[in-house]
């Protein structure tokens, strides 16, 4: 008979975490405003260069941002923010650091962001006349 009740109890529990995980976020789904930009030539005169990825207005929190640079993931140097929420829309924002001589070498900087499975890009390709 105990065997019966923990059963009950444990079936009574998994109805009532899965009607919490699957309950619905407040609002519509939105999805972010994603911009990417370059360093400044001020910067990118000096030892390092950052990049900075800014996504905004989206909804509901859990976005994910990656870097590539030259179809390679980048995870050193990448700072992400924590999301952070106003008026039910969430935003944050992503620094790549790359040293000068890395910086130079590159061509194609690319900031992959997935929001509820979706991903998108913003993406800034630094042609040779700019080093």
């Amino acid at each position: 008979m105990q065997g019966k009740r923990v059963l009950e109890l444990q079936c009574v529990f998994l109805v009532f975490v899965n009607v919490l995980c699957l309950s619905p976020a407040a609002g519509p789904t939105v999805k972010p405003s994603v911009s990417l930009l370059p360093p400044s030539s001020l910067q990118i005169s000096g030892d390092s260069a950052a990049l900075l990825c800014l996504l905004s207005s989206y909804s509901p929190q859990g976005a994910l941002v990656s870097w590539t640079l030259d179809g390679s993931e980048v995870t050193e140097g990448v700072q992400t923010s924590a999301e952070s929420e106003r008026d039910g829309r969430y935003s944050r924002s992503s620094i790549l650091t790359l040293s000068k001589a890395r910086w130079e070498t590159g061509e194609l900087y690319v900031c992959r962001v997935t929001h509820n499975g979706a991903p998108q890009e913003a993406s800034f390709h630094k042609s040779h006349s700019q080093c």
